[in-house]
């Protein structure tokens, strides 16, 4: 059928009349509500603290409330777990360290793919791990540690974040290249199992660099070395292991921000630019370096650059905890 011009005229005339209904959110839209960031790790340890940190002048960045959320049970599996049913809409975001978005993939029947069922955001800090034990170990130094250690078989308990976090896989390592055994504590967090070891109630323990030394510059434990080539700026008093007699056991703690997948790429770049805000912020920073906290250079703060450290470190690690036979439940 043929509209004659006329109507037709005024048809289109009707059109544009009408009101234009909005489309779907852009990253100009996002957020125009609070956003949640999923901590898997119990309040008051290392990554909950970074998480505050960064949390502060993101807030600014994007303009709404951040609202954090811990959950540090089953070594954050389960925190890791909420992120990947959540909506892929960029208001909840999780943020953790290697173990719970690289390790924990070979510990536990997960219900997701750490490496297919997020889309990576940013690589946020590095930490090296200091060795510490509670003040009234007969140890003074690393090799008298390690010495303590082996000679008295079984004895010795080792504080952890849980069953395969960074400071179990850590004591693994530190078992086969000494020989030394001793028994491992599973906490829900290194924050608790921090509190225990200042209070005496466990021996030692291999520790984000960034949850011990205000530990040790209150007093409360004892430094025996950092797990790095390079003795920290926050702690230069904290030979490293290669100076403390057990060169090469070199481990750092990584930490990076996750979407679930399928969240849209202009939310991932508006969420990108708030942590790369963040890194550069001059208060950020030094409350960062403080507490022993390395930024990655600029050009290692993007999605893809976690994409790939990411592979590569379950690359490394994955076969090495499976052939350390760790369960859920040590």
């Amino acid at each position: 059928m043929t509209i004659p011009r006329r109507k037709f005229l005024h048809l289109a005339a009707g059109a544009a009349a009408l009101p234009v209904l909005p489309g779907p959110a852009s990253a100009q839209a996002f957020p125009s509500r609070p956003v949640t960031i999923i901590v898997p790790a119990a309040a008051g340890g290392p990554t909950d603290t970074l998480t505050r940190i960064l949390a502060e002048r993101m807030r600014v960045f994007l303009g709404q409330p951040v609202i954090i959320e811990n959950n540090g049970a089953a070594a954050g599996s389960i925190a890791v777990g909420r992120v990947a049913r959540a909506a892929a809409d960029g208001y909840t975001i999780g943020i953790g360290q290697y173990g719970n978005y690289v390790l924990n993939g070979a510990i536990y029947s997960l219900t997701y793919d750490l490496l297919n069922d997020f889309e990576p955001v940013a690589l946020v800090a590095t930490n090296p791990q200091a060795i510490v034990g509670k003040n009234d170990l007969p140890a003074k130094t690393l090799k008298e540690l390690v010495t303590w250690l082996q000679a008295n078989p079984g004895k010795g308990s080792q504080g952890t974040a849980g069953a395969g976090s960074p400071s179990h896989v850590s004591g693994i390592y530190l078992q086969n290249v000494t020989g030394a055994q001793f028994t491992f504590v599973p906490y829900r967090g290194a924050g608790p199992a921090m509190q225990d070891l200042a209070a005496g109630q466990i021996d030692f323990m291999i520790d984000q660099a960034s949850n011990s030394i205000p530990q040790v510059r209150g007093g409360r434990i004892k430094a025996f070395a950092v797990t790095s080539k390079t003795r920290m700026p926050a702690a230069p008093d904290i030979p490293t292991v290669d100076e403390a007699g057990l060169p090469g056991f070199y481990v750092a703690v990584w930490h990076g921000i996750w979407v679930p997948k399928g969240t849209p790429a202009d939310i991932i770049a508006k969420l990108n630019a708030a942590m790369v805000d963040a890194l550069a912020d001059e208060n950020v920073r030094k409350r960062l370096a403080d507490i022993g906290q390395e930024i990655p250079p600029r050009e290692q703060q993007t999605a893809e650059a976690l994409r790939a450290y990411q592979k590569a470190e379950a690359d490394k690690w994955w076969p090495i905890i499976k052939a350390a036979g760790v369960k859920p439940s040590e």
